[in-house]
């Protein structure tokens, strides 16, 4: 059987009753020309100006895809970390992923949070793109439907979805000034096919417009907006500006951009103003950006007197961890496993040795927007001792530490200098040194955007002071220190150890700045159990923090706004450690001693995260010799791949089993212990391939600030075929479950209208000795046709359950659009009259079943 949609997630209409739309059109109408405009800039870094004149209360967004992170940036305020999207689309889970979407309103709401800015929808073009792990997938179809569920799930709890970034966003070098050349078939059939569905389909309430250029014009500035969004598809919401992407008045103003982020500098206010009243921009344009405003407002609630229709539901902190913890299992690919080496036995385990980088500390997310504070991570070393108890013994050894930085300072070596607990002290003082206020905080990490709390100038603040006694946990050598832009002081034990200036690299992006900015460190030999205080402080002057020339290159809106803005910098420690070479060989007799080795490796925030692209898909540091000779000392070898996307494996065939993991929130650790032990199964099937080299893949490098899709139509698996193609070494679908799986038969219709939907069915057999779960792929491709195409593109799957031995039937329905084209010539979509040929299996890379269909006019 096919497993059906649950009905445990909230429902909602989106679409505005005829009395709803006069009531809006009514209060428009009440609005004078500067007060419409106003409205169309953010108030502030996450929110949207109230206007009482028409019941309007102030509105507020926030990133993002992997949690709800509110208006605060820090430990302060902790969200839910959910898996990353790429871990999400890894579920092929629509019903999965629209209960989580409700998660995340509930989650919204809780923060006072109206407008969620997500999903990334962006392909997977290459895996070298930066956001790679915020993205869902490579495929257009699968990407549509898993975005479609989660905007579903968000927006059925009266939370406004936003669907992002449109268009052409599939890299971060250069993001903001580059212009992607995209072909239009490619365009259409591949980067703007999951927009489509999630505006139709979805009936998203937000779409936000990218920083990058497409075809010669800047996103917020296209033809496209107005052209595809509004003519095409018919899209009642609104348009945002990504923030800062906004950098003209009359050409932003007369596309179809609705709302400018964030504020309340940009370049429209008073220069709007003028530009209507001289006839420049039409005050109708102005008018129609206003009332989709209104409409979002009307849909989460924001007006008064017009109720929002939403049925949220309600999630307390044991519901929550349960639906992560079964997410990130979900998720989970199992890409290899001789001899069955998974699920582990417990009763014949009595010693594991849980080694790697990303064992004791995980990375449970990216870096970026997308960046939340979760309440609490569990590590795959605390899940693993957690579900294995004391009759096992579990040892630990890091085996190589990959990272370059030094990290944030961890609470476990931070005291509060008057002795009252764990923690630090972040004074904000004058430029007289007259002290504006103060925060008592629990961790290294400090960011504030466009405030500094209640009742501090943000003006007036010229320097923000971190006072904190670092405690040593061990005797050795600690590295201290400070990293973020502008000038940094620093004292140990009352003595000045640096005053220095650091400086972003030319042509760095804002975010690769904030995520990963030059650090400065001291050393200090401290004996266990030695304090020593510690004074970092960092001057908040113009152009110190950010300059606006940083963010959009070419505006002329004041600089001094924007450095008040934002101020972000970390106090950094490092503990004493050993040397790879002494780690390595600790991590292979720990090994050889175990019955079991599970080795979790993995990225960092220094090679994957927003602001910047990969420059190589190998496992930084060095990892990849940590598990070969993990795996020549136990036979037993399992690693467990900690990153958001594709990672070269060159010992995959060393090794006894690989498990992909992605980003999988903050239930990492519990959820990993599940399926090891056979708890749950792992349920994750490919959302993009994983190479077996680097080589052929397209670039994210522009030339000339011109960034050209030369591979056409043919990104990821729909190149096979091709010249310079390489097979990759798991095809995308591909999974592992812990069942078999046969492939019975396949059943369709051998004629069909063009137009028309179709009905495939699949039967497959449960050939294993477990209950599991299957993602039946079924495949388009038209043999000898004289339209160039791939030679097979995802057309639907389904996801079935079935037990040992049982038969099941998945029904898979595939669209009219599966087997259309666009027609460049005729500006429109097309169908090659004749035979194609739909194939049916568990991997783009197997599939036992094909069925022909004749598609004509009749």
């Amino acid at each position: 059987m096919t497993r059906q949609p649950t009905t445990d997630a909230p429902s909602t209409s989106s679409t505005p009753s005829a009395t709803d739309e006069a009531e809006l059109a009514r209060r428009l109408g009440a609005l004078t020309l500067e007060q419409k405009v106003r409205l169309l800039t953010g108030a502030d870094f996450w929110s949207l100006h109230p206007e009482p004149a028409v019941g309007l209360r102030r509105l507020v967004v926030s990133d993002g895809p992997a949690g709800v992170r509110g208006e605060l940036w820090d430990e302060r305020s902790p969200s839910a970390n959910v898996p990353s999207p790429t871990a999400l689309a890894a579920t092929w889970d629509e019903p999965l992923v629209e209960r989580l979407g409700g998660l995340l309103a509930n989650e919204a709401r809780g923060k006072g949070v109206d407008v969620l800015l997500a999903p990334t929808v962006n392909l997977h073009r290459t895996p070298y793109g930066g956001r790679h792990f915020e993205c869902f997938s490579e495929d257009p179809l699968l990407t549509a439907r898993i975005g479609v569920a989660y905007v579903q799930g968000v927006q059925g709890g009266g939370v406004a979805a936003t669907v992002k970034h449109f268009v052409g966003n599939d890299s971060e070098t250069q993001r903001m000034t580059l212009d992607a050349r995209i072909g239009e078939r490619a365009l259409r059939e591949l980067y703007l096919a999951p927009f489509e569905r999630i505006v139709g389909e979805g009936r998203v309430w937000a779409v936000m417009a990218a920083y990058n250029g497409v075809n010669g014009h800047p996103m917020t500035e296209s033809p496209l907006l107005r052209q595809v969004l509004h003519d095409d598809w018919d899209f009642d919401g609104l348009v945002m500006s990504d923030w800062f992407a906004a950098r003209t008045t009359e050409p932003s103003a007369r596309a179809a951009l609705d709302l400018v982020m964030p504020g309340p500098i940009g370049p429209w206010g008073d220069a709007l103003v003028a530009a209507v009243r001289k006839g420049k921009v039409e005050e109708a344009l102005v008018d129609d950006k206003v009332l989709r405003l209104l409409r979002l407002a009307a849909r989460v609630g924001a007006l008064s007197d017009i109720p929002t229709t939403a049925t949220p539901l309600h999630h307390d902190a044991a519901s929550v961890a349960t639906r992560l913890r079964e997410t990130a299992a979900a998720g989970f690919v199992l890409a290899r496993n001789e001899d069955a080496q998974l699920p582990l036995d417990r009763a014949a385990l009595s010693r594991v040795a849980v080694l790697g980088p990303n064992a004791a500390a995980a990375r449970t997310l990216g870096g970026g927007s997308a960046t939340v504070f979760p309440p609490y991570t569990v590590s795959p070393l605390g899940g693993i001792r957690a579900a294995l108890g004391d009759d096992v013994e579990v040892t630990h050894g890091v085996g190589v530490t990959p990272q370059t930085r030094v990290p944030a300072a961890a609470l476990a070596h931070l005291r509060h200098p008057d002795g009252s607990g764990e923690g630090v002290e972040v004074s904000f003082l004058g430029e007289d040194g007259t002290l504006l206020g103060s925060e008592r905080r629990s961790g290294g990490a400090y960011t504030w955007m466009g405030s500094y709390g209640p009742g501090v100038p943000i003006g007036e603040v010229a320097r923000v002071e971190v006072r904190t006694v670092i405690r040593a946990t061990d005797a050795g050598r600690y590295a201290v220190g400070g990293s973020g832009i502008g000038r940094f002081r620093m004292s140990v034990a009352g003595a000045e150890v640096f005053d220095v200036r650091l400086q972003l690299p030319p042509g760095a992006d804002l975010v690769e700045g904030l995520m990963t900015p030059p650090q400065r460190l001291h050393t200090v030999d401290l004996a266990a159990g030695e304090e020593t205080e510690v004074v970092l402080t960092h001057d908040i002057l113009t152009h110190d923090t950010v300059t606006h020339d940083a963010v959009t290159h070419d505006v002329d809106s004041s600089d001094d706004a924007l450095g008040d803005a934002v101020t972000m910098f970390q106090l950094n420690l490092q503990p004493p450690r050993g040397s790879d070479d002494e780690e390595i060989e600790r991590a292979v007799a720990l090994a050889r001693e175990a019955d079991v080795a599970v080795v979790v490796v993995g990225t960092t925030e220094e090679v994957e995260s927003e602001g910047f692209d990969r420059d190589s898909l190998a496992l930084p540091g060095r990892q990849d010799e940590l598990v070969r000779r993990v795996a020549e000392a136990n036979p037993r070898t399992v690693v467990v791949v900690n990153s958001g996307a594709p990672v070269l494996l060159p010992w995959s065939e060393e090794v006894a089993a690989v498990l992909l993991a992605w980003f999988p929130g903050q239930e990492f650790g519990n959820a990993l212990a599940d399926v090891l032990l056979g708890v749950a199964e792992p349920g994750g099937r490919l959302p993009t391939g994983w190479p077996v080299s680097e080589e052929g893949l397209p670039a994210t490098e522009p030339v000339d600030g011109v960034l050209a899709y030369d591979e056409g139509l043919f990104i990821g698996y729909r190149g096979d075929g091709r010249t310079g193609w390489q097979p990759p070494r798991y095809a995308f679908g591909h999974g592992l479950g812990y069942t078999t799986w046969d492939y019975v038969s396949i059943d369709a219709p051998g004629e069909l209208p063009s137009g028309a939907d179709l009905t495939v069915e699949v039967r497959v057999r449960n050939s294993g000795t477990r209950h599991g779960k299957e993602v039946v792929q079924v495949y388009a491709g038209r043999p000898g046709g004289a339209v160039e195409r791939p030679l097979r593109w995802l057309a639907g799957f389904a996801v079935v359950e079935a037990a040992p031995g049982e038969e099941v039937v998945a029904t898979v329905t595939v669209a009219a659009r599966a087997f259309e084209h666009w027609d460049t010539e005729g500006g429109g979509w097309a169908v090659e009259l004749g035979t194609f040929t739909l194939e049916a299996g568990p991997s783009s890379a197997t599939l036992p079943l094909a069925v022909d269909i004749a598609v004509g006019n009749s």
